[in-house]
């Protein structure tokens, strides 16, 4: 089982960045995707997740601003991320749970629902 996310760096407030999450080793067509962002001192929190069928659910604090798309194909996940803002500073995880579809997207936004993470990639916004 592999999960790793890239895409990471040192970027300016207003600029868009795009993560990506490879994975290998699972059914990666039916489990649900999801990107959660810890920023240092804080606890890891949930910023969206796509499931199987490719419905999305975000967090209201990044609605509107992030956007994830999945390759089923690549055995990937995508976090687009636009107009980014000094708070959005944090290590961004990929995790991967074994999606049940008659579940409520409310479920997935927890951390205890993942069975897979990746190490994490550290996105910095400056002004």
């Amino acid at each position: 089982i592999q999960v790793a996310e890239s895409g990471g760096g040192l970027v300016q407030t207003g600029d868009s960045l795009r993560l990506s999450c490879a994975t290998s080793g699972f059914s990666f067509a039916s489990y649900v995707l999801g990107w959660f962002r810890q920023a240092p001192g804080k606890e890891r929190e949930f910023v969206g997740h796509i499931r199987s069928d490719g419905r999305t659910h975000f967090a209201d604090s990044v609605k509107g601003r992030f956007t994830i798309v999945r390759d089923n194909t690549k055995k990937m996940v995508f976090l687009e991320i636009n107009n980014l803002k000094l708070e959005d500073t944090a290590v961004f995880y990929c995790g991967a749970g074994a999606d049940r579809t008659y579940r409520d997207p409310y479920v997935y936004t927890l951390k205890t629902e993942y069975d897979y993470w990746g190490q994490g990639t550290q996105v910095t916004v400056s002004s």
